[in-house]
């Protein structure tokens, strides 16, 4: 009997170790779990932090003055601004397909003006020579029926249209002034602001107001 009592003792003792033992791997295996989800709510976290601050930051930047021509009527007809990729961005293409811009002005609000990249190089548009370039630029769109648009001209480029760190663009801006449609050119003391949209990061916005003492046909330095 005694014998048959500390077998029974025996038995029980390897029963609770089994199930100490399948406790134990239970309790590694819930472990790997939680410290595997709180890896992956880490990083996670990290992803979103790392993309909130991408959209936050300009991808261009404004690198010199706006410059405004009027027409034979003292309306601004034209705007130029030179811009280049911000501190430490990647590069951006300024196909139309990837860039926006919009202008908003006291008498009409022009959504999605731009209309791509103009080839300097085939157009023969000298970077020193700026009335060619708004020569070239309006005999482009001379049979368009939308006549505010927009376009950027890539200088020290390799050809393609990808903005990269060591190149300057240019975006021209056209306004139609005529009468018959709606005449949208600016006048002194109007305040116009430009919206420029790319596929990643924040937009650029350039405010001005518009001086006063305009002459027919001359630049303007709007700062």
């Amino acid at each position: 009997m005694r014998r048959l009592l500390r077998n029974k003792r025996g038995i029980v003792g390897i029963e609770a170790a089994i199930v100490l033992i399948a406790f134990v791997i239970v309790a590694a295996a819930l472990s790997y779990v939680v410290i595997n989800m709180g890896f992956y709510t880490t990083q996670k976290a990290k992803d979103a932090m790392a993309s909130g601050l991408e959209e936050s930051l300009n991808a261009l930047q404004l690198d010199g003055v706006v410059t405004a021509k009027t027409d034979e009527n003292g309306y601004i007809e034209w705007l130029l601004f030179p811009v280049k990729l911000s501190a430490g961005r990647a590069a951006i293409d300024l196909k139309n397909e990837t860039l926006a811009m919009t202008l908003y002005m006291p008498n009409a609000t022009l959504l999605n003006i731009y209309r791509g990249i103009f080839n300097e190089t085939e157009y023969g548009a000298d970077p020193v020579d700026l009335e060619q370039v708004l020569s070239n630029a309006t005999s482009l769109f001379a049979s368009s029926t939308q006549k505010d648009y927009s376009l950027s001209i890539i200088y020290n480029d390799d050809g393609d249209t990808v903005l990269e760190p060591t190149e300057k663009a240019f975006f021209v801006v056209h306004l139609d002034t005529a009468a018959a449609n709606g005449q949208h050119g600016l006048l002194a003391y109007d305040v116009m602001t430009i919206e420029v949209k790319g596929a990643k990061g924040a937009a650029l916005t350039i405010e001005r107001m518009v001086p006063g003492g305009m002459l027919p046909g001359s630049y303007v330095n709007l700062g």
